[in-house]
């Protein structure tokens, strides 16, 4: 009898033992629990912005070409020195123009002796004139005589007014040649750095058709951002609002991308104009973003920028300096403008609230009502087993 109680109670011992063994071990690896997840709300900088790419140009620039056909004979520039304006650029072979000149001027010295001429014989014209006149009052002379006097000082005075005609064409096409020959020698239109040079000494240039392009002045002092704005954002954009831009490469002091600051100046009413392989074809047919262009300027003292760099550029919509922000993950919008319901850990319980919304961006929003700085905002609940929590 007793035998058979020691073993039904070892018997319940070990039951117990093992119960007690499989509780703990479900409890330990198998329960699940509620743990939240929360992000304290904490002071930041805001700013609402539209981000767009740009291409960098001079503010203030010049393309310099021949007005005249002929030989380069000197270069006077180089691609990256600076001129001042009226300083000698290139220089074109006079030859052919010279002779030119010198031609215009043996006629127009040729036309002024014929007038000379002319002028005596016109005064003896009308001295006989005169004298006809005078006779003919005292019956000396014929009416015939008077008549052929008159006639021949008409004629001498039109031959002396056709040469003065020819002298003065004579005189304007000098001064054009004069001009041309001038156009040999070409000077520095403004001042400014050389930022392509195209012609070459020796080669020869053709002005006949169309003016050649020889070198571009441009001044870098101040550039221009030309900002391509897609049409989804143009309507946000105004003329004065700030803006600013980075560059690829280029850093403060701090290592950070450097920013340059601006006001928006203009904003093309039109895109521009590229050609189209046929008039049906459209941007809304080819499913192609229509961009407007808008341009600012920067000031470039220190020369860092340089025509062509590429941009990213922001228009600040609106900015806020060291507020309370909350992120847009842990907010539920409501049906009420810029209110959204929020969840808050109190004291251990999840509190819910309305909370007002002002300056945003695409991950935070500054709050200016319904929350604190440095309450537990709830950004998500789940459940988790305890063997989840162990780290192995």
């Amino acid at each position: 009898m007793n035998v058979n109680l020691s073993r039904w109670r070892s018997r319940l011992v070990a039951v117990l033992v093992l119960t007690l063994l499989a509780f703990f071990l479900w409890y330990g690896f198998f329960h699940t629990s509620e743990v939240i997840e929360t992000e304290p709300v904490h002071r930041a900088s805001i700013e609402n912005t539209v981000s767009a790419l740009g291409v960098l140009q001079p503010h203030r620039y010049v393309d310099v070409g021949a007005q005249v056909s002929g030989q380069v004979k000197h270069i006077a520039a180089q691609v990256g020195g600076t001129v001042k304006k009226g300083e000698l650029l290139l220089e074109i072979d006079p030859a052919l123009q010279q002779a030119t000149v010198s031609a215009n001027r043996a006629t127009l010295s040729g036309l002024r002796a014929q007038l000379t001429e002319q002028e005596a014989e016109h005064d003896h014209a009308r001295q006989q004139a005169e004298r006809q006149r005078r006779m003919v009052a005292d019956g000396a002379t014929r009416q015939e005589e008077v008549d052929a006097a008159e006639a021949n000082l008409r004629i001498t005075a039109a031959r002396v007014n056709n040469l003065k005609a020819q002298i003065e064409g004579a005189q304007s096409v000098l001064e054009g040649n004069e001009a041309l020959l001038g156009y040999t020698r070409i000077y520095a239109p403004i001042d400014g750095t050389v930022v392509t040079l195209d012609a070459r000494e020796g080669q020869t240039l053709n002005a006949t058709y169309q003016t050649p392009n020889l070198l571009r002045i441009a001044d870098l002092s101040r550039m221009t951002v030309w900002t391509e704005v897609s049409e989804a954002d143009v309507g946000r954009i105004r003329v004065g609002m700030s803006v600013y831009f980075t560059t690829l490469g280029l850093q403060d002091e701090a290592g950070r991308p450097r920013r340059w600051q601006g006001k928006l100046a203009q904003v093309l009413p039109a895109p521009p104009t590229e050609p189209s392989t046929s008039s049906s074809t459209s941007s809304a047919t080819t499913g192609k973003v229509v961009l407007y262009t808008a341009l600012f300027d920067v000031e470039n003292a220190d020369g860092t920028l340089m025509p062509q760099m590429s941009a990213q550029v922001f228009f600040v919509i609106a900015h806020a300096e060291n507020v309370v922000v909350a992120p847009f993950a842990a907010l539920t919008p409501t049906t009420e403008a810029n209110v959204f319901t929020a969840r808050v850990l109190v004291g251990g319980k999840v509190e819910a609230r309305n909370v007002k919304i002002g300056t945003r961006d695409r991950l935070n929003g500054e709050v200016l009502a319904g929350l604190k700085e440095g309450e537990a905002l709830v950004t998500g609940v789940r459940r988790e087993t305890t063997a989840g929590r162990v780290r192995w």
